[in-house]
């Protein structure tokens, strides 16, 4: 492994024997790209951990009670998070072709072999590597077009509307399907949809998606807080002084605005 390229990979381990996760734990320390973020024993668990750390990679027990491994997969997509890429562990071999059907990117037999290990890890970090180039935001073409960015936001606040100006706006949020907008003056709701369509309306080198559901104005961050695995919490500028939570994602880009 030596002279190989180092990409981070965040990864979840979810198994509700200990013992397999402390096994698969030891066996991953041989690979340093490989970021252990989170640990879960069961499915509804795993669900939670995948959708708060948004991990990169998910090494995933097929047969655990309650919700399995199929079925973590399957509620993930239900509601919508996106997915990262899975290797299916078990020490059974029946349900190699479904998990395939789900795009379990590997499916590893239990005891797991440390070469068999090798090759998956690889094949996720050619993955890993090729998702963030393609999310690489592309190079201005030299007469393309400015974007027309709003200056003016609407937010309802009781039964008024206000105008705002978006330099004004600390940060945006959304909860079950409600766009939430904080500014300086007042508190209140956009008639935005979507937390991208808001964005894609605002100035991109002042407002940051920190976080699926979260977009902050960066001149209104107070204060960085290192939490835990790694990751960061934004304290805003408002009266309530929001800790706002960085995606696993984007907490690389924080560290390289703010040299963390």
């Amino acid at each position: 492994m030596l002279g190989r390229a180092t990409t981070t990979i965040s990864t979840v381990l979810v198994d509700d024997e200990q013992l397999a996760r402390d096994e698969l734990a030891y066996l991953l320390k041989e690979f340093p790209e490989i970021e252990i973020v989170g640990t879960a024993n069961n499915g509804i668990e795993a669900v939670e951990q995948i959708e708060d750390l948004e991990p990169d990679l998910v090494f995933l027990d097929v047969q655990m009670p309650g919700l399995d491994g199929l079925g973590v997969i399957r509620q993930l997509r239900e509601r919508k998070v996106p997915l990262p890429h899975f290797i299916l562990a078990t020490a059974f071999e029946q349900y190699a072709v479904e998990a395939f059907r789900w795009e379990a990117m590997d499916y590893l037999l239990k005891p797991i072999d440390k070469d068999r290990l090798q090759v998956a890890i690889e094949r996720a970090r050619r993955s890993v590597q090729a998702k963030a180039s393609r999310m690489a935001p592309p190079e201005p073409a030299a007469a393309s077009r400015p974007a027309i960015h709003r200056t003016k936001l609407l937010v309802k606040s009781g039964s008024r509307n206000f105008i705002v100006d978006a330099k004004d706006v600390i940060y945006a949020t959304i909860d079950d399907g409600l766009i939430t907008i904080v500014t300086t003056v007042i508190e209140g709701q956009s008639n935005y949809r979507t937390i991208e369509e808001l964005q894609s309306n605002l100035d991109p080198d002042l407002f940051w998606r920190v976080h699926r559901s979260y977009l902050v104005n960066i001149n209104r961050i107070k204060e960085v807080i290192p939490w835990f695995k790694s990751s960061y919490q934004l304290r805003m500028d408002d009266k309530k002084q929001t800790e706002i939570p960085v995606s696993r994602v984007q907490t690389k880009r924080l560290r390289a605005l703010l040299k963390l």
